[in-house]
């Protein structure tokens, strides 16, 4: 008999089971989390082994290890460590020396790894001290931009659309010059300009901590928060490929010209008090500094009208176009017209005082992909000193040239001419520049300056 017939035979007989079908059962395996049943005493001797930057990671575990790893005694060792390093030999330190155990722990939980964090990140009094130093030639203080460095001072944007959904971006070019920074951010997945709501910027430092960036604490302090409404734009400039929108003092949005999309945005940040700024604030109230007014004075009949000091400069953001320093700047009492308090720091009369500029009036500009240059366009710098060399008037902002008609233009041998304006609630101020006919370069051949009399008024005191 075959073999498969045999095989068949059996099956015959075969007893079929009761059920024809079964449900299986589920095995339920339980494992126990002896990291919460282990003494917290000996979890902290291990923690006590890690570097900061793993202990502030695995405080991001859970609760169980937040709470753990906030431990004081843990984190006064690393600021103890810290401010050792630091500490002149044979100078007591007035926080760490003569700490007992029960001062440490009877401070508020996170208590010394704030501490830790601060004094890691440079948050200390002794960049109060470089500022006092003052540029004689800008009239700020001179070591802003190491200042900055030092304390790794980034600066982030975070863009809100009309959902309420908020995107930040990181930096991706810082150029300092003179008087002003200016930063920009070309990299990430950009909206559509049309759809955003409002416009933050902050200042950031982070502590530097062995540990991914997405995770390194630290601070944000809010510097300005505009609230993108399209009619308050102004167009700068454009080229082939984007065009430039001003939608705030010192803040510039490239746009490409097909589709809106945003292509990289620029803001120019002032020195004067942008340390304090950039790291006092909150991440949602902006630092108030006390505003400076000056000395009364009753004797002088024109106090508020002499005295006064200017520093410009012309950049964009790869170098510096020019820059000049005028000083004894004046405006009498019946010369004062229009609301305004006019400064004459160039006159196109005096040939002497005319001012060639380095390079062509031009701001390069760079995306994630593509790079360029609108003509025409770059960033202003303006300075104004009162009598007793203290900040008056500070701008920082993109400024285009347009050219003026032959009507409106002086005589001169120097061949077109071009003006610069800009205008704020302080003041404003009218550059015109003439370009050589057989060269590309020009002349600043006029400079005027005009403060506003509330402003002046204000800020001495006057009734101008």
């Amino acid at each position: 008999m075959p073999r498969t017939h045999l095989h068949s035979q059996r099956l015959k007989h075969t007893v079929a089971p009761k059920y024809s079908g079964y449900r299986s059962r589920l095995s339920i395996k339980t494992s126990e989390n002896y990291l919460v049943r282990m003494p917290p005493e000996i979890i902290l001797k291990i923690l006590s082994y890690l570097d900061a930057g793993a202990l502030f990671c695995i405080s991001l575990v859970n609760k169980h290890f937040q709470k753990l790893a906030n431990n004081n005694a843990v984190w006064y060792q690393f600021y103890a460590s810290q401010r050792a390093k630091k500490k002149r030999p044979g100078l007591i330190d007035d926080v760490t020396d003569g700490m007992g155990t029960a001062g440490v722990q009877e401070k508020p939980e996170g208590y010394w790894r704030r501490r830790f964090f601060k004094e890691l990140a440079g948050h200390n009094e002794n960049w109060r001290k470089k500022l006092k130093h003052v540029d004689s030639y800008t009239g700020l203080p001179s070591q802003t931009a190491q200042i900055l460095r030092s304390l790794r001072v980034r600066w982030t944007i975070t863009l809100t659309d009309k959902r309420g959904r908020e995107s930040t971006f990181e930096q991706t070019h810082v150029h300092f010059s003179t008087a002003a920074v200016t930063v920009s951010w070309s990299a990430g997945d950009w909206p559509f300009i049309d759809q955003l709501t409002a416009l933050q910027l902050h200042g950031v430092v982070r502590v530097p901590l062995k540990c991914p960036d997405e995770y390194k604490p630290g601070w944000r302090s809010l510097l300005t928060k505009v609230m993108l409404k399209k009619d308050t734009w102004r167009l700068c400039g454009s080229d082939r490929m984007v065009k430039l929108l001003c939608v705030e003092q010192g803040i510039t949005v490239g746009v490409w010209q097909e589709p809106q999309e945003i292509a990289f945005v620029m803001v120019n940040l002032h020195y004067h008090r942008l340390v304090d700024r950039s790291l006092l604030g909150s991440s949602a109230v902006q630092h108030q500094p006390a505003e400076h007014a000056a000395k009364f004075d009753d004797v002088d009949p024109e106090y508020g009208l002499h005295g006064y000091t200017v520093h410009i400069e012309l950049h964009n953001t790869v170098e510096s176009i020019t820059s000049g320093r005028f000083s004894q700047l004046f405006c009498r009492k019946d010369q004062i017209a229009d609301g305004f308090v006019q400064l004459k720091v160039i006159s196109r009369s005096n040939r002497s005082q005319h001012t060639a500029l380095c390079g062509s009036i031009s701001l390069p500009w760079s995306s994630d992909a593509l790079q360029g240059r609108v003509e025409g366009c770059c960033m202003l710098n303006l300075t104004v000193l009162d009598e007793a060399h203290l900040p008056f008037w500070c701008v920082s902002a993109p400024v285009s040239m347009t050219k003026l008609n032959p009507a409106e233009t002086s005589f001169g041998c120097y061949g077109e001419s071009f003006c610069i304006g800009f205008e704020d609630s302080v003041g404003k101020v009218e550059i015109e520049l003439q370009q050589m006919e057989d060269q590309k370069l020009f002349f600043m051949v006029n400079l005027l300056i005009f403060l506003r009399v509330s402003k002046v008024n204000k800020h001495f005191g006057r009734d101008y």
